[in-house]
């Protein structure tokens, strides 16, 4: 019987010993510390770091918040913190691991959640980045662009802005510098008198031309196809055509000289356009890193954004834009005669208007 016993006691013994080792091996999980900047800030401060006004950063949670799910384990992440912390490190472009420990996460959970709230604003691109869909809203468009300074017939300006890419390694990688000696991805954009964004491309190398993203660009065969009433404005550095209006390269009389005038005015809508962008999220200014793909999805997205701050009627502070002469195309495409020719009548029209 005391053999009996004592076997019993040992196998408790063991039993207690092997709860005690799967209780130590239970870690408890330790949260961080998370606080809503919509209740801890005042607005200027909040405006200041969040780059829009609460109102309109609660807008814009609505709008995406079908397409974030938060997490349902312990210690989710709110939908609305998610929004505004990748909204302030684009608008900041602070670095990552700071950011995240403002908000309480880690560094890997805020670049897993920039890709989501990316691919959630970029989907509602067709909804916010548009061209006008019918007459009334195009003459609307020609009417706010002859106000600058008299251009007739301009629908939208068209520029290209280089975004800076980390190094592309191998044999392609030298196909993603541009003429600065940067890696970047040229990036066409189509943008009204307002500086609303209507047409974007995002996927062409440093090193194309933008001409030859314009010529393969869905906007150019819209326009051919007669989808609108009016042209387009650009610098020299695109081909004069009947739909796209350059600057004259040799300007012989006051009439021309006069209209070069007034098209750098008007022209100059999309430099202003890259300046506020560029500036409201500075991610866009320094040099972007992640896979190309994420690159594109975030260009898009901080495009959306731009948009929905002009429908907003946010405030942007223009004091401190920085220069876009960077932007400026250099290069020279010769006029082909039959453009030239568009060119003069539209001259001549002009001046008989402003005569």
């Amino acid at each position: 019987m005391d053999g009996l016993e004592d076997l019993r006691d040992f196998q408790n013994d063991v039993a207690d010993l092997s709860i005690f080792r799967a209780r130590r091996r239970i870690k408890k999980k330790n949260y961080r510390v998370r606080f809503n900047p919509l209740q801890s800030l005042s607005d200027k401060e909040f405006k200041l770091r969040y780059r829009f006004s609460k109102e309109n950063m609660s807008r814009i949670i609505e709008i995406i918040r079908p397409d974030i799910q938060g997490d349902t384990r312990g210690g989710s992440i709110p939908v609305e913190l998610q929004v505004m912390a990748v909204i302030r490190y684009w608008g900041r472009h602070e670095i990552q691991e700071d950011n995240a420990d403002i908000h309480g996460m880690s560094q890997q959970t805020l670049s897993r959640l920039s890709r989501k709230v990316a691919t959630a604003l970029a989907s509602k691109s067709s909804r916010y980045i548009k061209m006008p869909s019918n007459i009334s809203e195009e003459t609307n468009a020609i009417r706010k662009f002859e106000a600058i300074c008299g251009l007739q017939e301009i629908t939208g300006a068209i520029d290209c802005t280089h975004i800076k890419i980390r190094r592309v390694g191998g044999d392609v990688g030298q196909y993603h510098v541009n003429r600065k000696g940067h890696y970047s991805i040229n990036t066409q954009v189509v943008c009204d008198a307002d500086m609303k964004i209507c047409d974007i491309v995002c996927h062409w190398r440093g090193s194309t031309h933008d001409a030859r993203i314009y010529r393969e660009s869905s906007i150019k065969r819209r326009f051919e196809e007669q989808e609108f009433i009016g042209r387009l404005i650009g610098d020299s550095g695109y081909p004069c055509t009947p739909h796209l209006i350059t600057p004259v390269l040799r300007p012989r009389t006051e009439a021309e000289r006069q209209f070069n005038q007034r098209h750098i005015q008007t022209r100059n809508i999309i430099e202003k356009c890259f300046g506020v962008w560029k500036q409201r999220f500075r991610i866009l200014l320094e040099v972007m890193r992640g896979s190309y793909d994420n690159i594109k999805t975030t260009i898009i997205a901080c495009a959306v954004l731009h948009n929905l701050a002009i429908i907003l009627n946010e405030e942007q502070d223009t004091t401190s834009l920085q220069s876009t002469d960077e932007e400026m195309d250099t290069s020279i495409i010769s006029d082909d005669n039959v453009a030239q020719i568009t060119r003069d009548i539209y001259i001549q029209n002009d001046t008989l208007i402003t005569t």
